[in-house]
């Protein structure tokens, strides 16, 4: 109940917190495209002055004009450069909403959306799988560039209108004094029930969001080709129907939650804007100049026009203020994303490292979600090694990995690089040193040129691409695609992209270790979807290019580790035993067992012994 009663109080913001968001969102804006700023400041303001003007004082003056007498000639003069003058503001209007607003809004997308995924690419791993931080950065993307476009209008719009709305005030002042009080009106509307209603739909959304990833999650699942051959030949369909009605359901529960209030708070403030200030203005003129007798015909059609125009101003005004309120609210997630400190900077700075001589573990402990799933690891590993970890499911080896690649933080011990904690080390030039192929790897919907060299470039570029592929057995049937190396993956932006199997994406994957020119390679699971005879020619690459790289590498099979240098074998995220193939199988202890089974499953042998032998 504490952590509810925390994330509710999290939740609500004061009017200072919002306003200080929309600010934030103004500079963001302002500094990727100030014309957008520029120009919606004088398009508000070009639209507010056309109905203080033409409420307020044209018709005055030609009021005022007919009342005198005067001729026709300067009445039909002012009013045709008052036409020109507005045709005028009206081009630049259009102009400006039409063009200025189309380019400069794909700018501010663009550069909003790049300042995100700059974001996301630094935060650490871990935010990744916190639903929690997940959950803000979904919310923070969806839809933030319109959102900011929004608060640069509606700040000019609120800013623009609160002058607007003191000049025809003033007018209606100058008229009758006690005519202003109507103002009253619209602010309870506004201000009290449209504020509150603007609250109610944002818990609205935060409740929904969570059933919107279900919903986007099968949406998903159904267009991509991911899951299409497991649909196809499973079941898994009817889970899918079944999660994305229950999402649905949830999500009109949600929605029914909030429809009473939503419509009540609605009527009132449509009331409070409209009804009161619109009826109650003119009924207020026709007692002043029926009954009361205090004002002329004249002074009674310009209240009429000024109550008009007070009106669409104040509804304008407060529009935007509650827009203003409403995305600051929401722009509080997007603010809060950009301002994250990293655990783990991607772009963290530190000494550059020159050279690998050793990695060391030294008495490391690792906890995940209140979970230790490393415990007091401690081992070395000496360049132009090459080592294997080994162990079952669970035991913790692609874990070490993590810390070792800096995609987590060890929560006790350290990891040293040369004798000095990695931590010291400027990060992306630390993990230039390894080379890595992970096990749950992705094939981009780009080249396979490009799928190799992931964003470097070489002068001999396609000699280091084929190279690789050869070394993993892929070159061959890369080189029978119509446009070789250059062939694009997936079917994602091209119907004629390539879609290899679940071995050959493998190879291709691996091959990306091999193009990299990094002193250390790491191979996690290389070969778990290869038949033997390819897992043999790989693992024969991997032992020859460990000749002058430092190796390391996890494998289930065992048969693929007898020539390593040695072998740690986990448990538990423990290392229970440490040596070379021959001396593990001497010692007779978890890694002989494990071996025997496995070695019995490919010969089919019944006789033990023959195996160790």
């Amino acid at each position: 109940m504490s952590k509810e009663k925390n994330s509710k109080k999290k939740e609500k913001l004061s009017l200072w917190q919002t306003f200080k968001n929309d600010v934030y969102a103004i500079r963001l804006a302002g500094s990727f495209s100030k014309p957008a700023i520029i120009g919606a400041f004088f398009c508000m303001l070009i639209g507010y002055a056309e109905w203080v003007f033409f409420d307020g004082y044209f018709l005055r003056i030609i009021i005022e004009a007919l009342d005198r007498g005067d001729g026709l000639k300067p009445i039909l003069t002012f009013i045709a450069v008052s036409a020109m003058i507005l045709f005028v503001l009206k081009i630049y209007d259009a102009y400006t909403q039409q063009v200025t607003f189309n380019i400069e809004g794909t700018k501010l997308h663009n550069g909003i959306y790049k300042k995100i995924f700059a974001k996301a690419r630094n935060v650490e791993l871990r935010c990744y799988e916190d639903p929690e931080f997940y959950n803000k950065y979904t919310m923070a993307i969806d839809g933030s560039s319109d959102k900011v476009m929004e608060i640069v209008k509606s700040f000019s719009g609120a800013i623009i209108g609160t002058v607007a709305s003191i000049c025809v005030f003033k007018l209606m002042f100058d008229i009758d004094k006690l005519s202003v009080l109507f103002i009253i009106s619209p602010i309870v509307g506004n201000f009290v029930f449209g504020n509150l209603k603007s609250k109610y739909e944002l818990k609205r959304y935060r409740e929904q969001a969570p059933n919107n990833k279900v919903l986007n999650y099968v949406n998903r699942m159904m267009y991509l080709p991911d899951g299409a051959k497991e649909i196809r030949l499973s079941k898994v369909f009817e889970i899918l129907k079944r999660r994305y009605g229950e999402a649905t359901a949830e999500n009109v529960k949600v929605a029914v939650k909030f429809a009473f209030p939503n419509m009540s708070l609605n009527v009132l403030r449509i009331t409070f804007t409209f009804t009161v200030m619109f009826e109650g203005v003119l009924i207020y003129a026709y007692y002043k100049k029926q009954v009361a007798g205090t004002i002329s015909l004249a002074q009674l059609t310009i209240m009429a026009s000024l109550m008009v125009a007070a009106t669409w101003i104040l509804i304008r005004l407060f529009e935007d203020i509650t827009k203003l309120i409403k995305n600051g609210l929401f722009i509080n997630n997007l603010r809060g994303f950009l301002e994250y400190e990293e655990k783990i900077p991607e772009d963290q700075k530190g000494i550059v490292p020159e050279k690998f001589e050793t990695l060391e573990f030294k008495n490391v402990c690792f906890s995940y979600k209140d979970e230790e799933t490393i415990k007091d690891l401690s081992f070395k590993i000496n360049k132009d090694e090459a080592i294997a970890l080994v162990g079952h499911n669970g035991a913790g080896k692609t874990t070490i990995i993590k810390l070792l690649l800096r995609l987590y933080d060890t929560t006790s011990g350290e990891i040293l690089l040369n004798g000095i904690n990695i931590r010291e080390y400027e990060l992306r030039a630390y993990r230039e040193l390894f080379a890595t192929t992970c096990q749950d790897f992705k094939i981009f919907g780009m080249t396979v040129r490009e799928n190799v060299m992931m964003g470097r470039h070489v002068e001999n570029e396609d000699e280091v691409v084929r190279s690789s592929l050869k070394k993993t057995g892929i070159l061959d049937k890369i080189e029978s695609l119509p446009n070789g190396i250059d062939s694009m993956m997936t079917k994602e932006f091209d119907e004629d992209g390539v879609v290899l199997s679940g071995g050959q994406n493998q190879k291709l994957a691996a091959a990306r270790t091999f193009a990299k020119p990094s002193p250390v390679k790491i191979f996690d699971e290389p070969s778990s979807a290869l038949d033997p005879i390819a897992e043999f020619e790989l693992f024969k690459n991997i032992m020859k290019e460990g000749k002058d790289h430092t190796m390391l590498f996890i494998s289930h099979r065992l048969s693929s580790v007898k020539n390593c240098d040695r072998v740690l074998m986990l448990e538990g995220g423990r290392l229970i035993e440490e040596g070379t193939h021959k001396e593990l199988i001497a010692l007779g202890g978890s890694y002989c067992e494990m071996y025997k089974r496995q070695a019995m499953n490919y010969l089919a042998i019944e006789n033990e012994e023959e195996v160790i032998l």
